[in-house]
């Protein structure tokens, strides 16, 4: 709390965040994040908690970190702030924050469980007794989870890994690749492969990150700490880890030290080995990704980059390569959040708001009259699928088609 305390000290209530902030815009609930952030954070007193609940509606997309003019991690002081002593968690809260289970338990019964949570019946029944929203979007089970499908891909130690000769990445799927979208992990390993890499699934679970945006910051901590136990013997040996989901590698790059407070070497060595799927290509492999003879995909498609990837740093680089694929003719949204951040779109008393912030990004895609959208993070595909009824990829997918792998 030391560093947020004198962060907040660099605030100057130019109020740009909050002019800037998506839910403010949309909702008085929201105080907006000047107040809840560094404002509150002047007058809290450790360990107490505090007397307002409006962190709460914040979506935590980050766009008021990234505008402020005086570098103050904003969004990190409302992140934490959902840690404070005496709030309560309800128990929807609780079981939407938990995707890995609720994945392995479903697949199981995928079909079934698909067919439930497509029943008007069981969707009633959610939102009048749990509070998830009758109008969310809910993903579908896959029939076979990614690792099963590749089982020959997982390797548990880097003992396995000693005689590959090429360049060698371990691939950190997430819960929503292995569960709900398995196509992208098979698409984004044959892209490595075809550029020549060695591709490998490491032990792994859930990134905690929707456990810490609802609050459950112990439990958060806990997936925290197993995937820096699971994943440092093959940081030792030098082998990055390239996610998919802008959110998990995001978790690895950030939140697990800022946010959650794992402040330790391995926690480090995690974040300064761990990039986006498009970061890595531009930075490791933009040699052999230029040699590609792309097949043309001719499309008016408009790119969105989450806010979740705009919080890297790192730009967009997945513009670059899109840009050299024939006939795709791109418009990239320039819309902070799309609304539905996670989990916050599903519940009852958020969905409205979460509309509300993605509705002009709705309204675009529809208008230009784009073949498909484009996103990399999970949740804002399906978002904005819903609320467009457009075709939604991940970038990887196009590329993947424009290099004869789809």
């Amino acid at each position: 709390m030391k560093q947020e305390l004198l962060a907040a000290d660099h605030c100057i209530k130019c109020n740009i965040c909050t002019a800037s902030c998506p839910v403010a815009k949309t909702t008085d609930l929201f105080l907006g994040p000047k107040a809840v952030g560094p404002q509150a954070y002047r007058f809290q007193i450790p360990h107490a908690a505090l007397p307002d609940v409006s962190e709460s509606w914040c979506s935590s997309c980050g766009t008021c970190s990234l505008v402020c003019p005086h570098d103050v991690p904003v969004a990190d002081m409302i992140a934490r702030m959902k840690e404070r002593p005496g709030r309560e968690i309800s128990w929807r809260d609780r079981i939407i924050s938990r995707p890995e289970n609720l994945g392995r338990l479903a697949s199981r019964f995928w079909s079934l469980a698909n067919s439930l949570l497509q029943s008007p019946a069981v969707r009633s029944v959610l939102d009048k007794y749990l509070g998830i929203s009758s109008k969310a979007v809910l993903p579908t089970f896959a029939r076979t989870n990614l690792r099963k499908a590749l089982r020959d891909y997982c390797v548990k130690t880097p003992n396995r890994l000693e005689e590959i000769s090429r360049l060698t990445v371990g691939y950190f799927h997430g819960c929503s690749t292995n569960y709900f979208e398995p196509r992208i992990g098979e698409f984004a390993i044959a892209i490595l492969e075809r550029l020549g890499l060695y591709v490998f699934l490491p032990p792994q679970v859930c990134c905690g990150l929707p456990l810490q945006s609802n609050g459950l910051f112990d439990a958060a901590r806990k997936l925290a700490n197993q995937n820096i136990k699971y994943l440092e013997p093959f940081l030792r040996e030098k082998i990055p880890m390239v996610g998919t989901s802008p959110s998990c590698t995001l978790a690895f790059k950030h939140d697990y030290r800022a946010i959650l407070g794992i402040e330790t070497e391995e926690s480090n060595l995690l974040a300064n080995s761990t990039y986006d799927f498009f970061e890595f290509i531009l930075q490791f492999m933009y040699d052999e990704i230029s040699r590609i003879k792309y097949r043309p995909v001719s499309a008016h498609a408009l790119y969105h980059p989450s806010c979740q990837l705009r919080s890297h740093g790192i730009g967009t680089p997945a513009l670059p390569i899109l840009r050299n694929i024939p006939g795709l003719e791109l418009e990239v949204s320039d819309f902070a959040c799309c609304g539905t951040a996670g989990t916050y779109g599903m519940k009852s008393e958020r969905y409205e708001v979460a509309y509300a912030v993605g509705e002009n990004l709705f309204h675009k895609a529809i208008e230009m009259g784009a073949d498909f959208v484009m996103s990399d993070s999970e949740t804002c595909r399906w978002w904005i699928a819903e609320h467009t009824n457009l075709p939604v990829y991940h970038p990887l997918e196009i590329l993947a088609r424009s290099m004869g792998i789809a």
